[in-house]
């Protein structure tokens, strides 16, 4: 990137050149590289309250950067405390160890359910900032993200070929992303798809909901059951598209929410759960492939030993529950 100067723009105003290195890539990945040492809260409160510009527009966190645009910042102070607080060692420990998968392009891990993607709103350390403090001296950026209560497969990239590559697939719907879920209640079909169009939207705290909206993006889930237990269904998910709680909403908006799901879930069943050992949100990124150059990736992991455990409790002592659909919703 290359920095230029304008006689019209405020004391402090950094007016940046966008370089080919940062060709596709997201904002608020490249403005955590470009601000050192800044909170990852304030950058996305700067994105949030329109500070940032792209070209002279407002930019979003998710807004993808292009070669020769102007990247307008804004004057921040470095928070040099934040950038000397190390995170805790076993936290790095617990993500160095969930490394799956590493080649030139990509480095893979199991990402542990609590431990966010990216640090950021309240968040000090996230899975990329852990694993670059693991290898300091490698080049790593987050390829793509999961909720912080999801565990799975996560992927980031070790070069810029291996990143925009990847990104493209991933927007061109040739990535294959399949979940495992707990589904509340008893679909009537074992094989189903849910085609509703979601729209976010954040509240005054900061939260992020998503909801069923015609104004929404295209959203497309593929639903498929692969185990019975009492009240509910392991289910396998397969995404058509890629939105923000994209499973959690469609299994919701069809009168079967995600077991633990504390935002679209039913109270009073998450709190059954809670006492029979569920602790967390039941969804599991257990498989993503694509092929890249040549090439044939795939990576799978089984589901975690706590949400196993779940499982086998329910199948026991779950026997008199019973969850009734909420009629309101659309049936499948």
């Amino acid at each position: 990137m290359q920095t230029v100067t304008s006689p019209d723009a405020p004391q402090g105003v950094r007016q940046v050149v966008v370089g080919p290195e940062r060709d596709g890539q997201r904002i608020d990945n490249a403005l955590m590289t470009l601000l050192k040492g800044v909170p990852k809260s304030m950058i996305y409160r700067l994105l949030r309250t329109g500070q940032v510009r792209v070209n002279g527009k407002r930019a979003k966190p998710d807004t993808r950067l292009a070669d020769g645009d102007t990247l307008r910042i804004p004057p921040v102070r470095v928070a040099e405390r934040e950038e000397g607080r190390a995170p805790a060692t076993g936290l790095v420990a617990s993500v160095a160890d969930a490394i799956l998968f590493e080649d030139k392009h990509f480095l893979v891990i199991d990402k542990p359910s609590g431990v966010a993607s990216h640090g950021g709103s309240g968040v000090s350390h996230g899975a990329i900032e852990l694993l670059r403090a693991a290898r300091p001296q490698e080049h790593l950026e987050l390829v793509h993200r999961l909720d912080r209560d999801t565990s799975g497969v996560l992927v980031f990239a070790r070069t810029r070929a291996g990143l925009t590559g990847l990104q493209a697939l991933i927007r061109a719907g040739e990535v294959t992303k399949q979940y495992l879920c707990l589904m509340l209640g008893h679909p009537s079909k074992a094989k189903f798809d849910v085609n509703a169009p979601l729209l976010k939207s954040v509240l005054q705290g900061g939260e992020r909901m998503v909801r069923v909206a015609e104004s929404g993006k295209p959203s497309l889930t593929f639903f498929r059951e692969m185990e019975q237990y009492p009240g509910a269904r392991l289910m396998q998910a397969t995404l058509g598209t890629g939105r923000t709680h994209q499973i959690r909403v469609h299994a919701a908006h069809i009168g079967h929410p995600l077991a633990g799901d504390p935002k679209y879930g039913d109270r009073e069943m998450n709190k059954r759960f809670r006492e029979m050992g569920l602790q967390r949100l039941f969804l599991h990124a257990a498989h993503l492939s694509f092929e890249l150059d040549g090439r044939s990736y795939s990576f799978s992991t089984p589901l975690p030993d706590d949400l196993k455990a779940f499982l086998d409790v329910l199948a026991v002592k779950g026997k008199r529950l019973v969850y009734t659909r909420d009629k309101s919703r659309t049936d499948i």
